[in-house]
């Protein structure tokens, strides 16, 4: 039984539901003052309250994604993304492999040329030689007759850490909302590809290249397009057209990095309460192993001081009332403003806290912000 099921949440439920009951019925029997008495009152009480910060830690988790299963909760997702050699022969083998097909919810129609698709696809690194999971959402103008020359743009979605790819989709929404901003008018039919920034679970890698480790941003910056444009009809080569890179708190820092450090792959870049440099904690270990020029340059503050400014276009956002980063935010955007090339956009709430509900209320002016910036055919 999955972490995330609603069976689980449900049975939980009853469980706690059965021992709040039981400790009723039971208590006037354990009213005596010997010592079975106490420790069964004790241990009813114990097991009680346990059975109800289970039930709230599921329906959080739910709600926000932390966890994807056991494994991921416990620690023991070792795989490093599921590592494999990169091959091309035959059906199946190729950059991306469709694992299944999905339509979007909520849009009305059963044809993926008017509800559009959201295909779970597995994708293979060429050089890093990793593969991840991830979804690919293709808009209803993908299939449609008269689009079939046409090209798409893409924008990369990454969640948070220690997020999910199924969360970017069903928790936050962004298929859904990309097809309303596209069926209104106010962006452009567009190619997402949803995933999260930790293709090495359970470690949180940040989009570094580790030495001797996961070479992320090499898979973000380099295998990742290949691979997307290798199985869909995108744009051509990344540096003519551009594409979008978006994600939030973990996956908003990578977003930022991955634009300034690669501008001619990445044309735009939004960081949905992000932070501006790597942490080192128990998640991400030692990321740089003593390697001082990848740890300033994984830095965004130090690369803004010490590298040419990178010719590309940067959003972020914060609240006021509730985000951690809203003044490192402030300087960001007057650090990136003194550069006189890239350019920066922000979005600012008055209040909203570091979660879905405050992303929710971001990613439609991000996504129209995003989808102005690239190009395609």
């Amino acid at each position: 039984m999955g972490l995330t099921s609603n069976k689980m949440l449900a049975l939980t439920i009853l469980f706690a539901v059965l021992l709040f009951a039981g400790t009723v019925w039971l208590w006037p029997r354990l009213a005596r003052r010997n010592w079975r008495a106490v420790s069964g009152r004790v241990g009813l009480l114990l097991a009680t309250q346990l059975a109800l910060f289970a039930c709230l830690g599921i329906a959080v988790n739910q709600a926000f994604g932390f966890y994807a299963s056991w494994g991921d909760l416990l620690g023991t997702e070792t795989d490093q993304g599921v590592v494999v050699d990169y091959t091309a022969a035959g059906p199946g083998h190729g950059p991306v492999h469709v694992v299944s097909t999905s339509q979007v919810h909520g849009m009305g129609g059963s044809l993926p040329r008017t509800a559009g698709e959201v295909q779970q696809v597995d994708i293979v690194g060429r050089t890093t030689r990793i593969a991840t999971p991830a979804y690919v959402y293709l808009p209803p103008e993908y299939f449609q007759p008269q689009y079939r020359t046409r090209t798409f743009p893409v924008t990369v979605v990454l969640s948070g850490y220690p997020g999910t790819a199924s969360a970017l989709v069903d928790k936050l929404h962004y298929p859904r909302t990309a097809q309303h901003l596209a069926r209104s008018g106010k962006m452009r039919p567009m190619i997402l590809v949803l995933l999260r920034p930790t293709i090495a679970p359970p470690r949180d890698t940040e989009c570094v290249d580790v030495p001797r480790g996961p070479q992320t941003e090499t898979f973000f910056a380099k295998d990742l397009p290949e691979a997307v444009r290798a199985h869909y009809r995108v744009g051509g080569k990344p540096g003519r057209w551009g594409w979008g890179v978006v994600g939030d708190s973990t996956g908003g820092y990578c977003a930022l990095k991955l634009a300034m450090h690669h501008p001619d792959v990445y044309k735009a870049g939004a960081g949905l309460s992000p932070s501006y440099t790597a942490p080192h904690d128990p998640t991400t270990g030692d990321l740089f192993q003593g390697d001082r020029n990848l740890k300033n340059r994984s830095n965004l503050w130090w690369f803004l001081g010490h590298e040419p400014a990178p010719d590309t276009s940067l959003l972020v956002t914060s609240s006021k009332i509730g985000e951690k980063n809203y003044k490192d935010t402030m300087k960001f955007i007057a650090r990136v403003q003194a550069t006189n090339l890239t350019r920066i956009s922000s979005i600012i709430l008055d209040s909203g806290g570091h979660n879905f509900n405050t992303w929710r209320r971001e990613i439609p002016a991000t996504l129209q912000w995003i989808s102005g910036r690239l190009g395609g055919s």
